[in-house]
């Protein structure tokens, strides 16, 4: 059985032998042979390694990884160090330094927010270069949406921030009245000023959280 050597194993371990998934692992044998697909195989899981289930604080969800050469590398929004951020990410460090007098935006790279509790979860974990969602229905949304399922489970209180229609969609999982659920319009250059940019969604994800834990540092990324 696929390990992903933290918590996470008891909690969706058993969904690596369902037959949904098994077929989704064929897919992607194929498409890794035939196609050039991000992000490479060996961070296809990096959100689940970096923030463990019992670690979770916030989750952010995305559509699916960046198509581009030498961007994604497993964690919703963020992109490899030294690659220049993509404008959806852009628009994210514009509101944080909006909210928090910051000033973010040269290094797009956010295992700082994943290491400190923020889960960063695309609904497809893969895609083909240059091809936006070209992977979307082959069974990643099933398996997504139970990570979120058993996070809605979590006794501990935890911020979805949910953006655009893609990530809203999830919000009828969340149903456990501890979380706070955070929902706006997409931070892309398409539809950011329609909702996105003053929606202060960082600081009141840290007003909830502080109840509780450590907020999270949103300035840790550079």
């Amino acid at each position: 059985m696929f390990k992903l050597h933290n918590s996470w194993d008891d909690v969706i371990g058993s969904e690596f032998e369902k037959p949904y998934f098994l077929k989704l692992s064929e897919f992607l044998r194929e498409e890794y042979a035939t196609k050039t697909i991000f992000p490479p195989k060996n961070l296809v899981f990096s959100s689940l390694k970096a923030t463990p289930y019992d670690e979770v604080k916030a989750v952010i969800l995305g559509q699916d990884p960046y198509h581009g050469v030498g961007q994604a590398h497993g964690l919703a929004f963020s992109v490899m160090p030294g690659v220049q951020p993509p404008p959806s990410l852009m628009n994210i460090f514009k509101e944080i330094n909006q909210e928090y007098g910051t000033h973010l935006g040269k290094n797009g790279c956010l295992i700082s927010w994943a290491k400190q509790g923020v889960l960063l979860l695309n609904a497809a974990l893969t895609v083909r270069q240059g091809q936006a969602n070209s992977h979307k229905g082959q069974g990643w949304e099933i398996f997504t949406d139970e990570i979120i399922k058993a996070l809605n489970k979590s006794e501990k209180p935890i911020v979805f921030m949910l953006w655009g229609s893609n990530a809203r969609s999830k919000k009828s999982l969340i149903t456990n009245p501890k979380h706070l659920v955070l929902e706006t319009v997409h931070p892309s250059p398409l539809s950011a000023y329609n909702g996105f940019f003053g929606c202060g969604h960082f600081k009141k994800a840290n007003e909830f959280l502080q109840k509780f834990t450590q907020p999270i540092d949103w300035s840790s990324a550079q």
